[in-house]
């Protein structure tokens, strides 16, 4: 059970606008970056291959391929540091933690894309448009 006390004091520096991603989605963190008096954006777009924590403690560790050499980065969800979280792509997967994914490299690194009623996240929402439009339309006109 959490302490109320911590979850109190916790609540103000919880971010509540962050996208819903999960295992084996691969994202792309935009981190804020400090050089000298600049500040500037950097990316960071890999596969999701962990989570841990709860709170302010929630943490998730993200790993791409760079020149033939895996690359993991460890981010704390909540840190004023990450400017957003973007998901460009969700990955189906059976596991809660992917680290036989350290051990593959090509295309063995690819995941299926996660489905709602045979048609993938992307191309779901694209049909809701599509049908959204066209009520829209059909409003219109009468």
């Amino acid at each position: 059970m959490k302490n109320r006390l911590l979850t109190a004091a916790e609540a103000p520096t919880i971010k509540k606008d962050l996208p819903k991603f999960q295992i084996g989605d691969q994202v792309a963190v935009h981190q804020r970056i400090l050089e000298g008096q600049k500040e500037r954006i950097q990316t960071f777009e890999g596969v999701v291959i962990a989570t841990k924590g709860e709170g302010m403690r929630a943490m998730f560790t993200v790993r791409k391929m760079v020149q033939s050499e895996g690359v993991e980065r460890v981010f704390p969800i909540h840190s004023p540091k990450i400017a957003k979280v973007e998901v460009k792509r969700t990955g189906r997967v059976r596991r809660a933690k992917l680290y036989y994914l350290r051990d593959r490299v090509g295309k063995a690194m690819r995941l299926r894309e996660r489905t709602k009623g045979g048609l993938t996240e992307s191309q779901a929402a694209a049909v809701s448009a599509k049908a959204a439009k066209a009520k829209a339309a059909a409003e219109k006109k009468s």
